[in-house]
């Protein structure tokens, strides 16, 4: 197999070695090793434990809880598209808040010639819950007439954050808390056209789900017809499946049973049909989020209008943590591996660790990055 992670990232992929120790016989004992027959098994099972009152210990549960109040989270969203197709209003219909103000469009006016990222940074506090939230917007994406490499800048942010992360990670003296600035999730959107993806989605899609978490979105859906959209939404996945690009959530990553079967659900719907909205409307007595048109309101959490509140639920409510820990564990590692195996080129600045080769030792058992390199074939299958 060739040395890549479980989602084709050009990084190699680091693998954690668990060590076992065994007792190793010292010359003149009368003791001698076990036969491969009667050989007991290297790890005791876990015996049974008889609790004879309360203890208290899902007391735990209640500290992790308050510390995690008082210290809030951190969350990384991109938004990628071309113009028009609503990603800031998604974004402020995602959080119920004016997260991010578009600027009106100057139609007269003459269109940007490079790709420029813009971010915001917001606290949201609900509940007693904060959360540090930064949206990432790319205007300019597919604008242009001649396309050609118009992702660099994209990737480029998207790494720069990840090298900025371990510069912080690699001094000898570090903040106990290093900030978050690596993308958690880009929201890739597709427009409406009813066909299949264009070719500067597959090209830009095939580099961008090897270094972040991607979840493609069909745009303004509701330019399509319900059976348009069940369509369109059968091309771009065959469009997907058959250029080899894996969207979030990988089915390789799926921990157990019960997230297999939630993921599944999720994969029968992606590229999720949304309609973003930032206004109320009244229908029938009730204030909803929705968009007016002539022929009536759609509501964007009504899933008889549109798919909204899947997308809501994905990037929220069920895979916020799993987001997070993916980009931890393996874009962010993927791109560690290759920065510090080139260590010997990298510019010593102030509290500069400068690393040794590393050793070769062999594994005792398959670490859970060898798991993600052998499942290789089955993400996306």
């Amino acid at each position: 197999m060739s040395p890549t992670s479980a989602i084709g990232s050009p990084y190699p992929i680091t693998t954690g070695l668990d060590w076992v120790h065994r007792p190793i016989a010292m010359a003149g004992t009368s003791k001698r090793c076990p036969s491969p027959q009667t050989s007991q098994p290297s790890s005791p099972r876990a015996a049974s434990c008889e609790m004879f009152g309360y203890v208290g210990i899902e007391a735990v549960l209640d500290q992790l809880k308050i510390k995690a109040m008082k210290t809030g989270f951190e969350f990384n969203i991109m938004v990628v598209g071309r113009s028009g197709l609503g990603k800031s209003t998604m974004v402020n219909t995602l959080f119920k808040s004016k997260v991010w103000k578009s600027a009106p469009v100057n139609k007269l006016g003459p269109i940007p010639q490079t790709l420029q990222l813009q971010s915001v940074t917001h606290t949201i506090e609900e509940k007693g819950v904060k959360l540090k939230l930064t949206v990432t917007d790319t205007p300019g994406f597919g604008d242009q007439i001649n396309n050609d490499k118009c992702w660099d800048p994209i990737l480029s942010y998207i790494n720069d954050q990840y090298e900025r992360y371990l510069q912080e990670e690699v001094l000898i003296t570090r903040q106990h808390h290093i900030p978050d600035t690596r993308v958690h999730i880009c929201i890739y959107f597709v427009p409406p056209t009813g066909h299949c993806l264009r070719p500067l989605d597959i090209e830009f899609l095939k580099r961008l789900c090897r270094v972040v978490n991607v979840v493609p979105v069909i745009a303004r859906a509701d330019s399509l017809t319900l059976e348009e959209r069940e369509t369109f939404r059968w091309q771009i996945q065959e469009d997907l499946k058959n250029n080899g690009i894996f969207v979030y959530p990988q089915k390789c990553f799926d921990e157990d049973t019960n997230d297999k079967t939630l993921n599944d659900k999720i994969r029968e719907k992606i590229p999720f049909a949304v309609v973003g909205a930032d206004r109320e409307h009244m229908v029938n007595g009730k204030c909803v989020l929705g968009r007016k048109t002539k022929w009536g309101i759609i509501e964007v959490e009504n899933m008889a209008h549109c798919e909204f509140p899947l997308l809501r639920d994905l990037l929220i409510r069920s895979h916020m943590q799993d987001l997070k820990d993916i980009t931890h564990n393996v874009h962010y590692e993927n791109y560690r591996v290759h920065r510090l195996n080139e260590s010997q080129i990298l510019a010593k600045g102030a509290g500069w660790v400068t690393l040794s080769p590393p050793t070769q030792r062999t594994p005792a058992g398959p670490s859970r990055g060898h798991r993600w390199k052998r499942d290789d074939t089955e993400c996306g299958s």
